[in-house]
């Protein structure tokens, strides 16, 4: 069974520590008020014991039926009816009180007060307007509580999801390479067996980089251009002079932050769907435009039959970016050219799952 205090949805300790006297005092004043002007000593000797004893009885009583009534009806959809059923409860369960304690507690203080006990109405009245304040504040605080929980947790599940969506991309993006250098070194073997050696022992240093980033969501622009280098190398195996590459990236830049292994996603996706040939020789161009947007650019000369897609490469890029940042990726079509715009992120910008 639950804790009263994660039924409630805060600890109520203080509140009863502080709220009894506060509240007894209080309504002995509302009651009693023209004795602590005429008669102090009475007052506080006699007044506010039996204010107090009530004041705990009630307090207790309504508090253990609020978490009664928590329990049997904790969802949401049910509150409208766990109010009601605690207002009809907190009026019958007063009267029964008072019915039970009037005998024993008027005729213990019947001497002292003598008449000043006939106020029953307005006492009672009174009493079940302090009952009812104090039963909202349970509520007001319960619930805001509760809402703040909601939201933390709410967070919580937003960057499990987050973090969940990212490595699932993360997954895609390994195999996609390696899918696609697999096709590359197929096309080597027999025609250029050296280039094909010299292939292997290049591809181990670029999937090496691609290991050591595995984990990581944002990654420096220096590194993804040291890969850039080292990956363009591997291409210029195959199509030589065919497919002229151009990178100018100004190095005071190269601090700022993207998302991993995109550059050479849209190097594949620019062979893969583009003629690479003597008579049409594929330019790919990297570089930046209005400080913070890092353009990737290739002519258009779309081949007659495709290669199927396996629709990871440009799809896995925004779905990354936008898992990360609210600055979108940016593609753009003409009759000529093939362009795709990526964010550059500060150094500040923090990742899921972080601090």
């Amino acid at each position: 069974m639950k804790p009263s205090k994660e039924i409630l949805g805060f600890d109520d300790k203080w509140l009863i520590i502080i709220g009894i006297p506060v509240v007894a005092f209080f309504m002995a004043a509302l009651m009693y008020g023209d004795l602590l002007v005429r008669d102090p000593e009475l007052f506080f000797t006699t007044c506010a014991p039996l204010s107090l004893t009530y004041t705990v009885v009630y307090w207790l009583t309504f508090r253990y039926l609020l978490v009664f009534y928590r329990r049997r009806f904790p969802q949401h959809k049910d509150t409208v009816r766990r109010v009601v059923y605690q207002l009809i409860t907190v009026v019958v369960g007063y009267f029964s009180l008072k019915i039970l304690l009037d005998p024993f507690l008027h005729s213990y203080f019947a001497g002292e007060l003598g008449d000043e006990l006939r106020h029953e109405i307005g006492m009672s009245i009174g009493s079940l307007m302090v009952t009812f304040l104090v039963l909202g504040i349970y509520e007001t605080v319960g619930f805001y509580n509760q809402l703040q929980h909601s939201l933390v947790e709410k967070e919580r599940l937003i960057k499990e999801n987050v973090e969940g969506q990212l490595e699932t991309l993360r997954n895609q993006v390994n195999p996609h390479f390696f899918f696609n250098s697999l096709n590359t070194l197929s096309y080597l073997i027999p025609e250029a067996p050296d280039k094909a050696v010299n292939y292997v022992q290049k591809l181990s240093k670029a999937y090496r980089y691609i290991l050591e980033i595995r984990e990581k969501t944002l990654v420096p622009l220096a590194g993804e251009l040291k890969f850039l280098d080292a990956y363009t190398c591997l291409l210029q195996e195959r199509f030589g002079e065919n497919l002229n590459v151009k990178i100018d990236v100004p190095r005071e830049l190269h601090g700022y932050k993207m998302v991993p292994l995109c550059l050479q996603m849209l190097f594949e996706n620019a062979i893969k769907h583009n003629i690479v040939s003597t008579q049409h020789p594929l330019t790919i161009e990297v570089f930046v435009e209005k400080g913070d947007r890092l353009v990737v650019k290739n002519n258009l000369q779309r081949k007659k039959q495709e290669i199927p897609s396996t629709r990871v490469g440009l799809g896995n890029i925004c779905s990354r970016y936008r898992l990360v940042s609210e600055r979108e990726v940016e593609v753009i079509t003409t009759h000529q050219s093939f362009i795709v715009i990526l964010p550059l992120l500060k150094q500040e910008v923090s990742e899921p799952g972080t601090a």
